[in-house]
């Protein structure tokens, strides 16, 4: 009998096109996903990565989820911008981003540190887009979400998008 999950790659028949979502087929007897909007996907049996042949971008993916894996600041900081969009026009706002471990030299110079006549010199917490910044603990096994996920926004409700102008009596 033969066994037909072995004729598939590591992430089974069908995964989810991390670029569109949509739901992509394996090629059978290879490694490789293949999206008619996004080409060919290759599966690392090692890294357990995705890797976008086209482009190089890696991938992995936690709880169902795909995570791009950064090698660039531009590339992190550009995914930090958009949840932060994202949480606004959601009608929450942002107080802490906490960023994988794994990041930490990469976007260290990228941080807002403050000056005098910003705020108290004492204030040594980088901050990034105005948000204080933590780093997560260095993850002790693979089989920690910092090992895959980028980042993670604190938030509590914000103001409503709705804004109200009043008129200045003459």
């Amino acid at each position: 009998m033969f066994d037909t999950l072995s004729q598939y790659p590591i992430f089974g028949a069908e995964i989810h096109c991390p670029h569109c979502r949509q739901t992509i087929a394996a090629l059978t007897l290879t490694d490789t996903y293949l999206c008619p909007r996004h080409g060919a996907f290759e599966a690392d049996p090692k890294t357990g990565d995705l890797v976008h042949l086209q482009s190089g971008r890696h991938w992995r993916r936690w709880q169902d989820e795909w995570y791009r894996q950064h090698t660039h600041a531009d590339g992190i900081r550009f995914e930090i911008h958009e949840a932060l969009d994202r949480l606004y026009t959601q009608g929450f706002r942002a107080t802490r981003v906490i960023i994988a471990e794994r990041y930490q030299s990469l976007i260290q110079s990228y941080f807002q540190r403050s000056t005098p006549w910003q705020g108290s010199p004492e204030e040594k917490t980088p901050r990034l887009y105005g948000l204080p910044v933590e780093f997560s603990p260095k993850p002790e096994d693979e089989g920690s979400c910092w090992s895959v996920i980028n980042f993670d926004l604190e938030k509590e409700p914000g103001v409503s998008a709705n804004y109200r102008y009043f008129r200045l009596s003459e």
